[in-house]
């Protein structure tokens, strides 16, 4: 018995050698204690940073801690620390994963024991396996997760003043690579982690400029100095976490590269926003194609993490009261639209590594106090609390490392539950709703057409094509996507807390494209052709001659393509037909377009290059049916407070092949505006008129945003020498005697009812809302000119995306000025009086026609609308004439995120037909 005894004494001590062998790093420890505010903001499991003989801490490498105060650090510097881990553990792996808008590379890094990285491609395809159900059987799948590890997915850095997690990730990568402790170990061992280092490098290069240019030791957190840089990436500021449905930023598409490459198990995004950690699970609705697998999943993990965290003493971890899990466009839906596991964290940030005191005492997330305890709070924090950036470097790397250690141990669950999911995403194709959708080539703009089977295929949807149609088949691993994104969104009316986002998304309305859901399937399957490359339409040119004909009906294509035959040709001559006109005998609609004094080969360049079907002819029509169109000098407006809707105007512009030039306050306080420009676009912009007109407060001032050595990301991709002030009321004269010259003015969204505050359009004035609730909707509308050359190519009703936005209205005398309203039914005050009229004679009753049976067309498409009497019958667009020109204001976003494309035609037609608006 002694024997068997000291030999497992021995043993034991064999196996905690390299335990004991472990020097522990007393100088980076105490560091983590003195930038530490509370002692109960650190667990006492984080104090064992390893000293290790050759692979550098941050430390050693960048001469600080992670989370030391004052201490943030650039892509760059990121980068060269992950390069010396990879170049000095065999446990690290990095690869690059595209490059930005402004060609700064994405990273991953993966980490896991010697066997993992080693194989790592093995177990790669062992998940790409497990994802198709269709070409691996239950019994097949038993067998591959014997062999396999879950891909445990971490991204930080989205969102470029949430600047802890970047810096979190070095220090967590570190901990795994070098740490033998049992839970480390066990991560190691059992997990495959991948990071994501920076999610949007641009941003966060940008933002610590910004850090040690203006915010570093400032004094009060809450001081009104704004914390952010006014530009994250080239074009889009916090929108790029609501992309995931285009993928059309770079971001984006890194993020979907990596999971379609590693199909992570689980995906977990990491944010600062709440305190003092938020774990992910909403408080529902939630989205109705999620497999009730990852619902559970959600809370579970998050009750795990909320556990763990609790357990090391840390208070204020909740889950449940925040955001709601409806919208599927966030950069880690990726994960729940593809039968994986998306989650996140908010952890509290100072937007720097200052530390400040913050006042929490009056925040509130489902209706209750962030200080109160609740059935999802155990322990919450104190109203004040002194937050250091390393407090914040402590939470995340505690909730991170619970959930890798939950992955780790539940690793056969989770990648059962991966399984299943495809499984029953292919099962319910077979057995529930529509067994395939159709979607007909031939539609009224082909382009989009080819645009929306190129959008799900980004989505991993499998597309089928035969000579006419595009088909989606059900029975697919990403059914449940796809039916999210081809059907209509049903929102419940009785949410009881409010969206987090945008509640309706239906591919086919944004678009403008009819898709045909079929019950049964009555084609033959296998004649189809499966999609391996991105559909594009070429148009066709029927005919040679030096005169075109482009029938128009709205195509997004129109206006670059213009513009792109008198680049190519200033001879050319560009006229439309401002009604329908016969042509070489046949009609044709309003808003048709004769191109002239073009060759073949520039014709059939323009066709294949913007989708757009050409036929010679049209030389005869007479000089009366025609308008010559004078393409316009566009300017694009931004302000220094708020870029991210103009961010995406400008995408759209660029993306669309339509030149512009970006202007700011600084043009406006110049004048002179009609001697450069036709037509002034200004996007939606957040705040009132007086924000408008001043700005960022003077008192900041001067502040440039310019390139510099020693701030190098700035200056892009506007600059300027002082950001404060705004164009002041000078420019706004300036801006008003621009449409008074002749110029137009393209408001949209908040920015229309800045402009009537402001009085450029005096006949706008704001209408009451009640209790109208309009979260991000598809609704009907209704064109109330529809000879307007705003609505050419467009029927008498449509369907629109609309949020929650400005309701305006004009005199009832004036309603001639309202091009679209919102519904199909008149406002009150429009309906004929039908009552007596003392003074005169009564009116002979006249039968009134009976009305054919059903129901007008409802309001809401997709979504929903509460109290929807409050906005059906107002202005959805306003054609205002100033002076000699005019002001077109929608009340919506038609430029909304590079997503509702049938929208966007409106504002080509106001361009192409500037200078012909009354």
């Amino acid at each position: 018995m002694n024997r068997f005894y000291r030999l497992g004494v021995l043993l034991f001590f064999i196996a905690i050698l390299p335990l004991k062998a472990q020097k522990i790093d007393e100088v980076y420890n105490q560091k983590i204690r003195e930038f530490t505010t509370d002692k109960r903001f650190l667990p006492e499991f984080l104090l064992d940073v390893v000293d290790h003989p050759t692979i550098p801490s941050p430390l050693k490498h960048f001469g600080h801690i992670i989370g030391a105060e004052g201490h943030v650090h650039r892509s760059a510097d990121i980068y060269g620390y992950y390069q010396k881990l990879a170049e000095t553990s065999p446990l690290v792996h990095m690869q690059e994963m595209g490059k930005t808008e402004e060609g700064r590379p994405f990273y991953l890094i993966v980490i896991g024991n010697e066997d993992a990285i080693k194989r790592l491609d093995h177990y790669k395809s062992q998940l790409a396996k497990l994802a198709d159900p269709r070409k691996t059987s239950p019994e097949q799948a038993e067998t591959i997760i014997l062999d396999s590890k879950p891909v445990y997915y971490v991204s930080g850095g989205m969102h470029a003043t949430e600047m802890g997690s970047p810096e979190a990730l070095m220090e967590l990568a570190y901990r795994l690579a070098t740490s033998q402790s049992s839970d480390i170990k066990d991560i190691r061992d059992n997990v495959i982690t991948v990071i994501n280092t920076i999610s949007e490098p641009d941003g966060l290069d940008k933002q610590v400029d910004w850090y040690y240019r203006y915010s570093k030791g400032r004094k009060e957190f809450d001081d009104g100095f704004p914390r952010s840089s006014p530009y994250w990436a080239k074009y889009v500021f916090h929108d790029n976490n609501r992309d995931g449905l285009q993928v059309s930023q770079e971001i984006t598409k890194s993020i979907f590269k990596g999971f379609f490459e590693f199909h992570p198990t689980v995906m977990l995004d990491l944010h600062e926003s709440v305190p003092l950690l938020y774990i992910s699970t909403g408080t529902g609705p939630y989205n109705d194609f999620v497999d009730p697998i990852t619902v559970s999943e959600w809370q579970i993990m998050a009750n795990h993490d909320v556990a763990k965290v609790a357990s090391e003493g840390l208070p204020g971890a909740f889950t449940w009261a925040f955001y709601d899990g409806w919208w599927p466009g966030y950069g880690i839906w990726v994960a729940n639209n593809h039968n994986s596991n998306g989650r996140f964290y908010e952890t509290f940030g100072n937007a720097g590594a200052d530390t400040y005191l913050r006042d929490l005492s009056n925040a509130r997330f489902a209706g209750d106090l962030v200080t109160s305890k609740e059935w999802y709070r155990p322990d919450p924090a104190t109203g004040k609390v002194y937050w250091s950036f390393r407090n914040n470097i402590n939470y995340t790397l505690t909730g991170v490392i619970a959930s890798l250690s939950y992955a780790a141990n539940n690793g056969k669950m989770l990648l059962q539950n991966f399984y299943k999911k495809g499984y029953n995403s292919v099962e319910k194709g077979k057995t529930e709703g529509a067994k395939a959708f159709t979607i007909a080539k031939e539609q009224r703009d082909p382009a989009m057409v080819a645009y929306l089977a190129k959008q799900l295929m980004l989505q991993g949807i499998e597309v089928h094509e035969s000579d006419s149609n595009y088909v989606v088949l059900s029975e697919q691993p990403y059914r449940n996507l796809a039916v999210s994104l081809l059907t209509p969104q049903a929102y419940p009316k009785d949410a009881k807390y409010p969206p987090y986002d945008a509640i309706a998304w239906t591919l086919p309305y944004l678009y403008g494209v009819k898709v045909e859901s079929k019950d049964s399937i009555d084609f033959d399957v296998s004649s189809l052709k499966l999609l391996a490359e991105n559909p594009k339409y070429v148009g066709k040119v029927d005919g040679q001659g030096s005169t075109y004909l482009l029938e128009y009906k709205a195509q997004n294509t129109v206006l670059p393509a213009l513009y792109a035959v008198k680049a190519a040709n200033k001879n050319a001559e560009i006229t439309i037909l401002p009604k329908q006109t016969v042509v070489d005998g046949d009609t044709v609609s309003a808003g048709a377009i004769l191109i002239k004094k073009i060759n073949a080969d520039l014709a059939k360049k323009v066709a294949s290059d913007f989708g757009l079907d050409l036929k010679s002819g049209g030389a005869n029509v007479s000089a009366a049916d025609q308008q010559a169109v004078k393409l316009p000098k566009v300017a694009i407006y931004h302000t220094w407070y708020n870029t991210q809707d103009e961010g995406w105007s400008r995408y759209t512009f660029e993306e669309r092949g339509i030149p512009y030039t970006s202007i700011d306050k600084d043009d406006l306080k110049a004048g002179n505006l009609k001697t450069r420009f036709d037509v002034i676009l200004v996007p939606r912009v957040n705040g009132n008129a007086k924000r408008f007109v001043h700005g960022v407060d003077k008192k900041f001032g001067p502040m440039p945003f310019t390139k510099t050595a020693e701030f190098p990301s700035h200056g892009f991709p506007d600059e300027t020498t002082d950001m404060t002030g705004g164009p002041g009321f000078l420019g706004v004269d300036h801006l008003k005697k621009f449409v008074e010259d002749g110029g137009l003015l393209i408001t949209l969204d908040n920015s229309s009812a800045i402009m009537s505050e402001l009085g450029i359009t005096s006949e706008l004035s704001t209408a009451d809302q009640g209790a109208l609730f309009h979260p991000g909707s598809i609704v009907n509308a209704k064109a109330r000119n529809t000879g307007h050359p705003v609505m050419y190519g467009y029927p008498e009703t449509f369907s629109i995306f609309r949020g929650n936005g400005p309701l305006l209205q004009t005199d009832k005398y004036n309603r001639n000025l309202m091009l679209v309203q919102y519904g199909s039914k008149p406002l009150k005050d429009e309906l004929e009086f039908e009552g007596p009229i003392m003074g005169m004679p009564d009116k002979p009753k006249v039968e009134k026609p009976v009305k054919p049976e059903g129901k007008d067309a409802p309001y809401v498409v997709a979504g929903m609308v509460r109290n929807e009497d409050k906005i059906v019958g107002h202005g959805a667009v306003f054609n205002v004439p100033v002076g000699k020109g005019n002001v077109l204001a929608f009340t919506f976003d038609p430029l909304h995120r590079y997503l509702n494309h049938a929208d966007a035609p409106m504002v080509w037609n106001a361009i192409i037909n500037w200078d012909r608006m009354r």
